[in-house]
């Protein structure tokens, strides 16, 4: 016979993170997929044909003719919601998706390690669309913005989180962002409104995902994304309302 004890097996004894996802066996495995499709789209941008013709189909612009002498309007005020996203993976020179991806590199992993691969995703593309969505409330209808920058302050937002979260020193991480922010607002062509939607949204999804009770954690965690994503379509739907 065997030597077991008989015991009823415990739970789930899978080592967790910090937000209770599972520890996985490459704790980078989700910002490298995210920086390699990153990649993937600039290459495609870079080799198509008609290259405006792909970023205006696909970047974030409110409402506008797409060009001189239209018949039709475009944006998401005319129901192309998913510019929300699309936007979030385009780049059109080098120099954005090199700063973009260098910071998603430098931010990316610690947040993924200590939220876990789904929370982390989850993360980063509600951030994404909270820019997009910022951009749609704030900016010129008429204005287009594109890149993944609203996500990756989405990340910035998460790293402050995480920080006071584990008790960090903050000073280091409250340097960086102010950094940041000097660049946000003293460069006239970026689209600050992008940096701060992703940072207020990729704060409130963290502070969720970090600060949930043990008890009901799933349920406090993805019901803060749900919330938080809500949210932004009554915020779509408002501005829709007033442009149309």
């Amino acid at each position: 016979g065997g030597g077991g004890t008989g015991r009823a097996p415990r739970g789930d004894a899978r080592p967790r993170t910090l937000a209770g996802g599972v520890v996985q066996g490459d704790p980078r495995l989700v910002t490298k997929i995210l920086i390699a499709l990153n990649l993937a789209v600039f290459l495609l941008v870079q080799a198509v044909p008609d290259q405006q013709r792909l970023l205006d189909d696909l970047e974030m612009i409110g409402r506008a003719l797409p060009y001189s002498g239209a018949d039709h309007l475009v944006g998401v005020a005319e129901g192309e919601w998913y510019r929300l996203l699309t936007a979030a993976f385009l780049h059109q020179e080098i120099w954005h998706i090199g700063v973009n991806m260098l910071s998603l590199w430098f931010l990316g992993p610690a947040v993924e390690t200590m939220l876990g691969r789904a929370r982390f995703l989850a993360l980063y593309l509600i951030a994404g669309v909270g820019g997009s969505v910022a951009c749609y409330l704030f900016a010129a209808p008429n204005l287009a913005s594109l890149g993944a920058s609203g996500a990756i302050f989405g990340l910035f937002g998460a790293t402050g989180i995480l920080v006071l979260r584990v008790r960090a020193d903050v000073r280091p991480f409250v340097a960086l962002l102010v950094i940041n922010l000097i660049i946000t607002f003293g460069w006239s062509n970026i689209a600050w409104q992008a940096h701060i939607g992703g940072l207020v949204v990729g704060t409130l999804v963290a502070a969720g995902l970090v600060y949930a009770p043990r008890r009901h954690r799933a349920l406090v965690q993805w019901g803060t994304c749900a919330v938080v994503l809500v949210g932004l379509v009554v915020c779509v739907l408002a501005r829709t309302a007033a442009l149309t």
